[in-house]
């Protein structure tokens, strides 16, 4: 039986110690990656390091984290047919490229609305399968109010470098067709939208849910008082569970009004361990054109 020395002790504490510096934002896709800003500050120096903000551009300029690249959301989509799709993938690979960011490199990105923008990015480097990529919980907000330093100067451009892609095509996407099937086969479909959009007004001819949808706002996922993190798991879980949504293993597909605000709500059901989400990029500004397909009004599914 090998014993303990305090020098072997001393060793492997360094060693985890290592490990978990090395390791930051290694979490398997199958969870959505959070980073605490105290765990961000020790690594600010980490060469592999790359800090991506996604405030709108007058906050970037007021101040951001030292080191942070600003990239604006609208850089990740483009309007098609009055509808907001995700940036082509060849043109996504490029901008990551002219960025300076690596296929290995290990990204944090945040802004300063409760991962609101964040998460699109993440949604698109999960489908490239991007290795290390984590958001700053609180994102700006919490930061700030940690008293964490920030600047307005401009950081060194990266050099430009060859995004290489470990996969491409994006199998978290869901299509209009989804929607209408989704009974069949049994997913759930989510309205993140407010309580007064998923009513909709009789009134108006084209408004209210997609029949069948649950509501539950993605804000829901937000601790505003407390900075902006995210709010802990059990929250959350009992929150979803309570307008059914339990099985982790059943078909989720989330949308919003053009799938913005239903990027964050993917990525907190991938943070809590459902598996098999799905983002309906067309979202209600497509499913609305549709004038063959059904809205509901109120409050019930």
């Amino acid at each position: 039986m090998t014993r303990i020395t305090p020098l072997l002790l001393r060793a492997l504490v360094y060693l985890l110690l290592c490990v978990s510096c090395t390791g930051l934002a290694t979490e398997s896709w199958a969870r959505g990656a959070l980073i605490t800003s105290q765990a961000l500050s020790e690594q600010l120096h980490n060469p592999d390091l790359v800090l991506i903000d996604m405030s709108e551009q007058p906050q970037y300029q007021r101040f951001h984290l030292p080191g942070a690249l600003a990239l604006p959301y609208d850089a990740l989509v483009v309007q098609q047919n009055g509808t907001s799709q995700p940036l082509p993938q060849p043109q996504l690979i490029r901008l990551l490229g002219k960025l300076g960011i690596r296929s290995n490199a290990n990204v944090i990105i945040y802004d300063d609305i409760g991962g609101l923008n964040a998460a699109r990015l993440y949604w698109e480097l999960e489908q490239l399968g991007h290795p290390r990529c984590a958001l700053l919980d609180g994102g700006l907000v919490q930061w700030i109010l940690e008293n964490r330093p920030v600047t307005n100067l401009l950081p060194a451009a990266l050099p430009p470098t060859v995004y290489n892609a470990a996969k491409t095509g994006r199998s978290a996407q869901s299509e209009l067709q989804d929607i209408v099937t989704a009974t069949a086969t049994h997913a759930i479909v989510l309205d993140v939208r407010s309580a007064q959009e998923y009513r909709g007004d009789p009134t108006t001819p084209r408004s209210g849910h997609v029949p069948g949808a649950r509501w539950w706002e993605w804000d829901h996922a937000v601790n505003y008082p407390e900075g902006f993190v995210q709010r802990d798991e059990t929250q959350l879980t009992a929150s979803l569970a309570a307008v059914g949504i339990k099985d982790k293993q059943q078909p989720i597909i989330t949308y919003c009004r053009s799938s913005h605000r239903a990027s964050q709500t993917y990525f907190t059901l991938k943070r809590l361990g459902f598996e098999n989400v799905k983002l309906y990029t067309g979202s209600m500004l497509e499913y609305e054109q549709q004038k063959n397909l059904p809205l509901t009004t109120g409050m019930n599914p």
